[in-house]
């Protein structure tokens, strides 16, 4: 198997991850708040990881790249994930995972914006069901006059965290090339769970654990190993492939949070949302089985001065 279909493969296990952390983040959020789960999530993640972290030879990172890598560690664990936890405190886990599924088609039209990445005609048609596809789940609710406003916020949530896990897999992949990716994982969710903590204790973090039953504790810790596991095997499809092809495998964290949704949560499943979960996914079907994405240029890298380049053989 070649480092690029390993790649996908993790791909789409991060993709089922994912639809399955929705699901049980929807269990859990209304008990602890989007802000106090987010940061159980990592600090918990961050502890699973800690004996593989020891077993490996540490890398020297460049002192100019720890400060993005820990921003982008902030987006995508920190500011990502407590808006998809607000939208799920306010709408359903397959209608978040649909709208977290635009992802994919965020980060083509990013990378043409940012001519990293040429858009063809089969990735615009694809971006263009999509977007379809959004529309018809939408629809109904838009047609509902009962809907609240706290919908329409948890809608926006959903699609802003998208945006920025497509910023982040663009962003990401200079470090990625020149560090393991365990590491850089490390580096990334330790900086999002620092900058968590405040927010989670004004939530009223510390209030809010004894009060959790054992069923919620069950749910937290899935979500934390679950996310110990697929973060790193993310940053390893995003190593190995571009990244508007690795984030296609997204589209599976939908089917997974409305079927399990159904089945665990009891939630409804709309023929407009089906119908719109159709087109997404065959909207990203086309845009994945075409060639790989022709690269227009590097994005610009720091000194790479005090690297360890020999790190660069370690996958995870």
């Amino acid at each position: 198997m070649t480092p690029r279909q390993r790649s996908l493969l993790a791909a789409a296990g991060t993709g089922i991850q994912v639809g399955l952390a929705l699901v049980a983040s929807r269990f859990v959020v209304a008990q602890l708040g989007p802000f106090s789960l987010a940061w159980l999530r990592y600090a918990i993640g961050i502890f699973f990881l800690l004996p593989f972290l020891l077993a490996m030879p540490r890398p020297r990172f460049a002192r100019g790249d720890l400060l993005p890598i820990a921003v982008l560690g902030v987006i995508q664990f920190g500011l990502l994930i407590a808006l998809l936890n607000f939208a799920l405190a306010r709408i359903p886990a397959g209608l978040t995972a649909l709208l977290f599924a635009t992802f994919p088609l965020q980060a083509m039209v990013m990378a043409a914006a940012m001519k990293l990445e040429r858009l063809g005609l089969a990735s615009a048609a694809g971006a263009t069901l999509g977007l379809i596809g959004v529309a018809l789940a939408l629809g109904e609710r838009l047609m509902l006059a009962q809907d609240q406003a706290a919908d329409w916020l948890g809608i926006a949530a959903a699609l802003a965290a998208g945006g920025c896990g497509a910023l982040c897999a663009i962003l990401y992949r200079p470090y990625l090339q020149r560090y393991p990716t365990l590491p850089v994982g490390a580096v990334a969710m330790a900086a999002a769970a620092l900058a968590l903590l405040p927010p989670a204790l004004i939530e009223g973090m510390p209030a809010a654990l004894p009060a959790l039953a054992a069923e919620h504790w069950g749910a937290v810790l899935f979500i934390a190993l679950a996310s110990g596991a697929g973060y790193p095997m993310w940053l390893y499809a995003l190593r190995h492939a571009p990244a508007t092809q690795a984030s296609m495998f997204q589209s599976l964290s939908p089917i997974t949070a409305a079927i399990l949704g159904a089945l665990i949560l009891g939630e409804a499943v709309s023929p407009g949302a089906i119908a719109g979960l159709a087109v997404v996914v065959l909207g990203l079907w086309l845009a994945l089985w075409t060639r790989p994405p022709v690269q227009a240029q590097a994005l610009p890298t720091p000194s790479t001065s005090g690297t360890n380049r020999t790190g660069n053989n370690v996958s995870l």
